[in-house]
């Protein structure tokens, strides 16, 4: 297993960007209680094609208004040259020096011909080096278990390091459960000669429903042995939560103790799973 350079472990969080004034409100008193663990940033997401630009804007503003750290999500496809030139350079403006650069999806009902000048993420990250330089620290999406809509794990390889020889810093792993995933993906990203920091990406368990349901629709695999005590638990939220506590803070220690260079929780816009989570380990 080839662990990466181990410093002291950096922790980030991902938010998404409410859709009522209501839980803009609520989002504000989430990340006031999830900045007090000290993150290098949080990061927010960005909806499929744009969706959620303007709320993306507005969250992305308040938070550099409490001088918080961002890193907000820019997806590509379906996009223009131009009107991502103008989103980096608002985003420039505001004082973010980092992003996290994906190609995204189109909007549900989108076709092919909603395909706009930007359709994979390496593309993005080269235009971001070629009008911004360094202006910018530049995340991207990694996939321990490999992207779904990936024929085979080379070309999903090949895709990663694509995104890396354009100009990426650093990248996020879409979540799992397996760690063993993790030191394989790295593994086999070294041996392609690709050393950047490669941070774990961890969602914490706290309903079964809805694990399942991103799971399935992002190709996460949940390890049978942990389907089945979650089924097992029908209804009962904080068995769940208990238990989910315990599986994620061992998946996280071992990635950890492996050499992971840090974690970057998606928090779902909640504070007290991520926070027990970062308690427990410590952070």
């Amino acid at each position: 297993m080839t662990s990466q350079t181990k410093t002291a472990p950096s922790i980030s969080f991902e938010l998404f960007p409410p859709k009522t004034g209501q839980g803009f409100e609520n989002l504000k008193r989430t990340i006031s209680q999830l900045n007090q663990a000290k993150p290098e940033y949080f990061s927010v997401t960005y909806g499929a094609g744009g969706s959620t630009q303007e709320r993306t804007f507005a969250s992305v503003d308040w938070l550099r208004e409490q001088g918080i750290e961002t890193a907000p999500h820019l997806s590509c496809i379906g996009a223009s040259v131009e009107e991502t030139v103008a989103i980096l350079q608002h985003y420039r403006d505001q004082g973010v020096n980092r992003i996290v650069a994906l190609r995204g999806d189109l909007p549900s009902g989108a076709g092919l011909g909603a395909l706009g000048e930007l359709n994979y993420a390496n593309e993005l990250v080269s235009l971001i080096r070629e009008r911004f330089s360094d202006q910018f620290r530049i995340e991207v999406a990694a996939y321990p278990e490999f992207h779904p809509q990936a024929p085979n794990p080379e070309t999903d390889l090949a895709n990663f390091k694509r995104k890396v020889d354009a100009g990426a810093d650093s990248a996020i792993t879409q979540y799992f459960y397996n760690p063993d995933a993790y030191f394989r993906f790295v593994d086999e990203c070294s041996r392609l000669g690709v050393e950047i920091p490669i941070i774990p990406g961890i969602m914490p368990i706290t309903n079964y429903s809805s694990l399942v349901r991103f799971s399935d629709a992002c190709g996460t695999e949940i390890p049978r042995w942990i389907r089945k005590r979650l089924e097992g638990f029908s209804d009962d939220l904080e068995s769940i939560r208990a238990f989910g506590l315990e599986v994620v803070t061992e998946l996280c220690r071992r990635l950890l103790e492996g050499g992971a260079p840090g974690l970057h929780f998606y928090t779902m816009n909640q504070s007290e799973p991520t926070l027990r989570l970062c308690d427990r380990l410590g952070l």
